[in-house]
């Protein structure tokens, strides 16, 4: 499914940016350049995770194994653009999961591990998903029963698909999978005579917004493509990398920040996530990682651990990625005296939007933690090439002008190569996010820093939009206020973040209630929110009780003011 109209393909095309190599294209390149070399290994935990041992794929048994599972999904009926909704942890699955879709031509949907009932059948509906790929069970999740208990609430779903034990009835077993040689070569026959290109849409991605609903980023291969070289340049990675994923590959950081650059440079790709401090420390130890993700809290917490630095063997990793928070000057000098490790400071998006700051453009860490090189700028030079292939500007919000002076903090806009065509299925929606020139407005702001006699750097100064990031996912205040509005004892509520040194920020539930000689507990919303089988992560972590919300003239909630009220009066507050 192609959605770029075919100018921007040709223009992009006749300037270098886009390629017609498919990322499937770029896996059978690897299998044959390096078949016996390692190529994709599980988490150590991974029997804490879900069913089976961990398991460890040489680039030539993957191919075998995606082959296989390819087959057997169209012998059950999947083809060219159906899309398949993914819930799979980090595991090997996850892999072999996207290149079988990617041979076939299909399109993958896949929801963070968090989500449950609620978020499934809004958004396989949303999607007409065809089918489900998941595990039976995923920590203490059945997930596989919950996928087939709203399958008849999906008028467009066929199959639930599932590895391991205790298959659900009415879902389909993808363990030892026994395919004849005419599965097999009808497989074969199918997918040459499929017309993939890299313009075709790879995945339909979701972020949170506040007008509750999560909205579909569908994203091609090319631009996936384009995201990417961001991570391969500013980690210089080679064919000896040895990526270790601790980022859930559902969205920008684990798809275009380990999977893809994976198969850009034939490298090893260790599995890891849900976080597990000792398995990733063992992690990178044992299997001699040399580039990681890692939040900035994490990334404080071990720096201030000595009992963690002392019995851990950092020496093989060169660099680290972090960022959706900002980051401590002191935490990324420190890795570096320590361990001679650069710590590489990302800002991205689903949409496509990619800064990143590194040790070559950036060698003062004090400048890399606060600071991105002002890249899509005419006339400043960076060593990444996505510097050229994206262009970007801050616009003053209230009078739409372009900012081009220091200081003045406004929405940054973005256009090129990397970004996406406009959210799935919303044309009302996409007239509004993209500006007169064709600019995705981010609803990020952020302002033009002065070093050195240039004016050559941006910094992120905060949100236009009102979503709350907790330890890297995002909340929609929207989302979690539309339920709790819903409450018997609710009369008005409004959800606001609160600073947290661990998470990033928290979500605080604002409340009126309707009887003032009630009360509601943080336990009565917990119960509340998985009785109508809302993902966990999204419940409120505090409570704070008000008389009224405070409103402006025209009756819309002052968000900065009833954060601000909530901070003055943490004795108020209600804590999870």
């Amino acid at each position: 499914m192609i959605l770029a109209d075919q100018k921007k393909i040709d223009e992009y095309t006749a300037k270098g940016y886009w390629g017609t190599k498919t990322l499937y294209d770029l896996f059978l390149e690897n299998v044959r350049n390096k078949p016996t070399a390692l190529a994709a290994v599980d988490p150590l935990n991974r029997e804490a995770i879900c069913s089976g041992a961990p398991q460890r794929f040489t680039y030539g048994q993957l191919q075998g194994k995606v082959e296989k599972l390819s087959a057997f999904l169209l012998k059950n009926g999947i083809r060219k653009d159906d899309i398949i909704g993914i819930q799979l942890p980090n595991t090997v699955e996850m892999l072999l999961t996207y290149l079988a879709i990617l041979r076939i031509g299909a399109i993958a949907t896949p929801f963070p591990v968090q989500y449950r009932k609620h978020e499934y059948r809004t958004l396989l509906n949303f999607t007409e998903a065809k089918a489900v790929i998941t595990m039976t069970h995923i920590l203490k999740h059945d997930t596989a029963k919950d996928f087939v208990d709203v399958k008849q609430e999906v008028s467009s779903l066929h199959t639930i698909f599932a590895w391991g034990d205790n298959l659900p009835e009415d879902a389909v077993s993808l363990d030892d999978l026994d395919m004849s040689h005419e599965d097999v070569q009808l497989a074969n026959e199918i997918c040459a005579s499929n017309k993939n290109t890299a313009n075709d849409i790879f995945t339909i991605c979701w972020t949170s917004g506040t007008e509750g609903t999560p909205k579909g980023v569908p994203r091609t291969q090319n631009e996936w493509i384009i995201s990417a070289y961001a991570s391969v340049d500013a980690g210089a990675f080679t064919e000896d990398e040895v990526l270790l994923n601790t980022f859930p590959m559902v969205n920008m950081a684990g798809i275009a920040g380990m999977f893809v650059p994976w198969l850009l440079k034939n490298c090893t790709l260790i599995m890891h996530h849900p976080f597990d401090l000792p398995t990733f420390l063992k992690q990178i130890a044992t299997e001699r990682a040399t580039y990681t993700l890692a939040p900035p809290a994490l990334l404080n917490t071990m720096l201030n651990n000595e009992d963690i630095l002392k019995s851990t063997d950092f020496s093989s990793m060169r660099a680290i990625g972090s960022g959706s928070t900002p980051l401590s000057p002191w935490m990324v000098k420190g890795w570096n005296e320590k361990f001679g490790i650069s710590i590489i400071n990302y800002f991205g998006s689903n949409e496509g939007a990619t800064f990143i700051s590194d040790p070559r453009d950036i060698p003062d860490a004090e400048q890399r933690a606060n600071y991105f090189p002002r890249l899509g700028v005419r006339g400043l030079e960076w060593t990444t090439r996505i510097a050229h292939y994206f262009e970007s500007k801050i616009v003053d919000t209230e009078t739409g002008k372009t900012i081009t002076k220091t200081g003045m903090p406004g929405e940054m806009r973005i256009k090129g190569a990397s970004v996406f065509p406009g959210y799935w299925r919303q044309e009302d929606l996409n007239h509004e996010i993209f500006d007169e020139d064709g600019f995705f407005c981010t609803g990020d702001l952020f302002e033009i820093i002065e070093k050195d006699g240039e004016a050559k750097f941006y910094r992120f100064v905060g949100r236009t939009k009102e979503i709350i990031i907790r330890g890297g996912v995002n909340i929609s205040p929207g989302e979690v206020e539309y339920l709790l509005q819903s409450h018997p004892k609710v009369a008005d509520v409004s959800i606001v973040g609160l600073p947290d040194k661990l998470m990033g920020e928290k979500a605080c539930a604002c409340v009126v209630l309707k009887n003032a000689d009630e009360t509601l507990t943080i336990e009565e919303i917990i119960q509340y929110f998985k009785a109508h089988d809302y993902a966990i992560y999204k419940i409120p972590e505090y409570i704070h009780f008000l008389e009224e919300l405070p409103r402006n003239p025209v009756g819309k909630i002052m968000k900065f003011h009833l954060k601000q009220l909530v901070m003055d009066s943490a004795e108020e507050r209600q804590e999870a």
